[in-house]
């Protein structure tokens, strides 16, 4: 009799679980362009299940059900096409903070740390500390410093009225409402006549704008161009606080602005030759490159 070959019975499709979803997805945002696949993979997964990202290396095992998994698929998708993260998942960190955003803010960066630590050791030498905020966006700066200085009163300004809105809502998550008044503005245009700070600080919109379109795809296509826009030579915005913070400045009152460290020669030549600022310097980031402008202003 012939015997009849063995055969295995047929086996069932591996599950997608939680690691085999983040072994998949980073492998292909990796080939799709990512700097940070693994990251992005994790981010967006934990967002996808509802949970905290430490819960994925607890769970590996645990399959994913359709509709998680249909939302990831969703994220991916739209991560591949060069996407940000943050505004896949709504918020970004920054300085120790969750801050809501989306395509009407920029994207708070580490690098506009420096200018809040910077900030922050200027006003605590002050007693009640008055503080404008210029170009505030998502509101991440002026709200990580009425935070961390409980005695700080911070106005902040933006032109947006979308960004406006999500400061606001940013400054009621982080219950600061009572420190922090959210004005619409271009620059210094809405502020009461008189208004005096002790410190005017902001980042501005500082890429010349020929070079926006040559940033990164995530940047270009889906940051506010409004708040990327610096003009020619990225300055245009640089060049009028510089000009007119002084109008707005207490006794003894200090400028710290942002800015792109290609900038950084030219933008203290320019605040030297304004002649209403003193002890102008640099403060470099923690990459080593030059991030802040320091100043203080003259008395009027």
């Amino acid at each position: 009799m012939t015997q009849q070959p063995v055969t295995s019975p047929p086996t069932p499709e591996e599950p997608w679980t939680v690691r085999r979803v983040l072994e998949w997805t980073t492998a292909h945002l990796k080939k799709s362009g990512s700097d940070t696949p693994r990251l992005d993979a994790e981010i967006l997964l934990a967002h996808a299940r509802g949970c905290q990202r430490i819960q994925l290396y607890t769970q590996f095992d645990e399959p994913l059900n359709d509709a998680v998994r249909a939302t990831m698929r969703g994220l991916v998708q739209r991560r591949a096409k060069a996407e940000p993260v943050a505004y896949l998942v709504g918020q970004r960190e920054f300085f120790s903070l969750k801050f809501r955003v989306t395509r009407d803010v920029l994207i708070p960066r580490p690098e506009t740390e420096t200018l809040v630590i910077e900030i922050l050791d200027a006003a605590k030498v002050r007693p009640n500390p008055t503080i404008l905020d210029l170009c505030t966006g998502s509101g991440c700066v002026a709200i990580s410093t009425a935070k961390n200085n409980p005695q700080a009163k911070v106005t902040a300004v933006d032109i947006s009225r979308a960004a406006i809105a999500i400061a606001r809502e940013n400054a009621a998550a982080h219950q600061v409402t009572d420190r922090v008044e959210i004005i619409e503005s271009n620059i210094f245009e809405a502020l009461p006549a008189g208004k005096q700070f002790d410190l005017i600080v902001g980042n501005p919109p500082y890429i010349p704008s020929a070079e926006i379109d040559q940033l990164d795809a995530e940047v270009a296509k889906h940051e506010p161009r409004l708040a990327l826009d610096g003009g020619p030579d990225g300055m245009d915005i640089l060049r009028r606080i510089i000009e007119q913070a002084p109008r707005f400045a207490a006794p003894s009152a200090l400028l710290l602005l942002e800015f792109t460290p290609e900038q950084a020669e030219a933008l203290e030549q320019l605040t030297v030759a304004h002649g209403g600022y003193e002890d102008v310097s640099i403060v470099k980031d923690l990459g080593h490159r030059a991030r802040v402008l320091k100043a203080r202003i003259r008395a009027v």
